[in-house]
């Protein structure tokens, strides 16, 4: 076995990282992805002659793209325009309750000190020093870790250390000893909804998505989908060939190993090596063929992440001072995520997230007219099994608008210039979750390490995206396909008889 032929599934970050990494190494690389366009979950959508970003927002952790277009011989500043924010976002309780949060925490400090108090400004900073030890906790043996347990995480980070960042607490009895202003606790317990959990069930550890978010956050010129046209164009200049509009039907196996995939249109793609960039859900639910259904443990419903409603629209606004993002507050908190991860429905008091794609720090400069926007929801991952009605979806939209509304903003919305996307959507686009957005929940401290890892149980087969540790959000699922990657190198290095390579060019010598 030469270890030469790779197939990709899917051309989310997670896959196009993977394949970048193994065609500069030399090896051939196939990607076959059912979309007409690379970038998975991070898509675009085409409203009114415009496109606009309806998945991730939020770039961070430039570390982690610098270091992948540096390992392919180009600097990632020379590929994309990136503009770092001063503010990460303006959050809304009411028309008279906002607060602005900064990338500079002295400022943020001074914010709060005016909206909550000197003394949660104190107890902010204090939570800063926290958030900057969880995060440093963890970085190495962590996120950087191919496949950690509990006990080798405990071994590398030390024992003192895993106590002090309190990883079987909640992340909300941890933030109620940092705030005593519920919308400070509120603000910052949101973060857990980036890995798709609620504040009320996932462990303290995510507290690190504060310093993460400090460290820096980024704008992308042209849009965040930007990020995948780079690095697919930087995977196919190092030999990788892509297959867009493409779907693969089945995985081969033969002699106890991967042989190749089948794809719908009756093309076989013979393979040494399949690398999965579909959430793992899928090969448990044996969307791939019976012979790797076993090749990761499945997820039941009740174990998904968050889904979403969106709407993506140009639309025109008015009476709030929207910056790139906004964040509108519920009034009761713990009820939205009781409906959505115990009552399964809706929540009937959502809070709202806004980007406004035309803005950025500041505000529009006196420009008029539509600006394009996403906003989004909290739902629940029962696409598949509980689509939501005509009534409830619009019922949603009446208690989405009518808090911004109550929050001073007014969005003119028109049905022409609107695309509407819920759970049951989601779920088409990325089968066997039920449009869960972020894998598994991450709800309590074994969560975090019941992901699967670049290794699946069928030699050969192998595993990178969001739905696989290290986790979700767009830096973590391009670690996990530099994970995959490596571990791919590693093991046929182990299996051959001379080890490949890697030479100037993509090319490789055995």
């Amino acid at each position: 076995m030469t270890g030469d032929r790779i197939v990709v599934i899917g051309a989310g970050m997670g896959g196009l990282v993977a394949a970048l990494e193994l065609a500069n190494n030399g090896f051939d690389v196939t990607v076959v992805e059912r979309a007409d366009a690379p970038g998975g979950k991070m898509r675009e959508v085409a409203v009114g002659g415009a496109r606009i970003d309806a998945g991730p927002t939020v770039f961070t952790m430039r570390w982690v793209f610098d270091e992948i277009f540096n390992a392919a011989g180009v600097s990632l500043q020379d590929r994309l325009m990136l503009a770092p924010v001063s503010t990460l976002a303006r959050h809304a309780w009411s028309r008279n309750q906002r607060l602005d949060l900064f990338a500079d925490i002295e400022r943020s400090v001074d914010a709060i000190g005016k909206f909550a108090g000197p003394a949660e400004a104190r107890r902010y900073r204090d939570f800063c020093a926290r958030a900057h030890d969880v995060y440093t906790t963890l970085e190495e043996p962590f996120l950087k870790a191919p496949k950690p347990g509990p006990m080798t995480l405990t071994r590398a980070a030390g024992v003192k250390r895993m106590r002090g960042i309190k990883p079987f607490s909640k992340l909300w009895d941890v933030l109620g000893s940092h705030f005593h202003d519920q919308r400070l606790r509120q603000l910052f317990g949101r973060y857990a909804t980036y890995c798709g959990a609620s504040p009320f069930l996932a462990p303290a550890t995510l507290m690190l998505v504060a310093h993460v978010e400090q460290s820096g956050v980024w704008l992308v010129e042209g849009g965040m989908h930007r990020i995948a046209r780079a690095l697919t164009d930087l995977a196919e200049a190092r030999g990788a060939r892509f297959r867009f509009s493409e779907e693969v039907t089945g995985i081969d196996v033969g002699r106890g190993r991967v042989s190749g995939v089948r794809l719908a249109s009756g093309v076989r793609l013979p393979a040494d090596v399949v690398v999965v960039n579909g959430d793992a859900a899928a090969l448990a639910a044996g969307l791939y063929g019976k012979d790797v259904a076993g090749a990761v443990p499945g997820t039941k419903p009740a174990a998904r992440s968050l889904s979403a409603v969106t709407w993506t629209m140009l639309a025109e606004t008015a009476g709030f001072p929207l910056l790139r993002h906004s964040v509108f507050f519920s009034n009761d908190y713990a009820g939205e995520f009781e409906d959505v991860f115990r009552r399964r429905r809706l929540p009937q008091t959502p809070t709202v997230y806004v980007c406004a794609q035309d803005r950025d720090d500041g505000d529009r400069s006196g420009a008029t007219g539509p600006e394009r926007l996403l906003c989004l929801v909290n739902a629940p991952a029962t696409g598949d099994t509980r689509p939501l009605t005509r009534s409830e979806i619009d019922a949603c939209e009446q208690r989405a608008f009518g808090l911004m509304r109550q929050c001073g903003l007014e969005v003119q919305r028109r049905p022409d210039t609107t695309v509407v996307t819920t759970p049951t959507e989601f779920d088409r686009m990325f089968p066997a979750t039920g449009g869960a957005l972020y894998g598994r929940a991450s709800h309590g401290w074994r969560a975090t390490f019941q992901r699967p890892g670049a290794r699946s149980r069928v030699p050969g087969l192998y595993l990178a995206g969001g739905s696989v540790h290290p986790g979700p959000g767009v830096p973590m699922a391009a670690l996990s396909g530099r994970v995959a990657a490596a571990t791919v190198m590693a093991d046929l290095a182990s299996t051959s008889r001379s080890r490949r390579v890697a030479m100037r060019g993509g090319m490789s010598t055995a």
